[in-house]
């Protein structure tokens, strides 16, 4: 096999990990303001397949972000159990991210220079779902909803 036909294969390959189907969200911190969102609204269908990949390429002001997906309403209540976790000693090998049945999908603390990427499925029940960033004091200000329609 030559080199271009093995590049090719591996280009066919990993176009194929990814269905058609499939919603993939970059995430990146805004390049103006580091405590948001570079796109703070994406929208899903009911059911499909997530993959959101976050690139925390640092910024004004480096430092550790994620990417906490909610149920709708929750928003304030999750932001409060952050708040409360900034007591807790163990909350940094938690993430800073509270253990709770409004917590749909979750992502670690991305430190900066690094990428992660975390796939879901899109819940079944149409609406506007709430996702923010859950290092002590980001979900005031990095948040942003991801609307799931039919």
């Amino acid at each position: 096999m030559t080199r271009c036909s093995a590049l090719f294969a591996a280009l066919v390959l990993s176009a194929s990990a990814v269905r058609a189907d499939d919603a993939v969200i970059e995430l990146k911190p805004h390049p103006a303001n580091p405590m948001g969102y570079a796109i703070s609204e994406f929208t899903v269908k009911t059911g499909q397949k997530v993959k959101v990949s976050f690139n925390n390429a640092g910024g004004l002001a480096p430092q550790p972000h994620n990417f906490v997906l909610c149920n709708p309403g929750t928003l304030d209540k999750v932001g409060a159990a952050v708040n409360a976790m900034m007591t807790d000693p163990t909350a940094m090998a938690k993430n800073f991210t509270p253990e709770s049945p409004d917590v749909i999908a979750k992502m670690k603390l991305v430190q900066p220079g690094q990428t992660e990427t975390i796939e879901f499925t899109a819940p079944a029940g149409v609406g506007d779902y709430p996702f923010l960033c859950t290092f002590p004091g980001h979900w005031l200000l990095m948040r942003g909803v991801l609307k799931v329609t039919q």
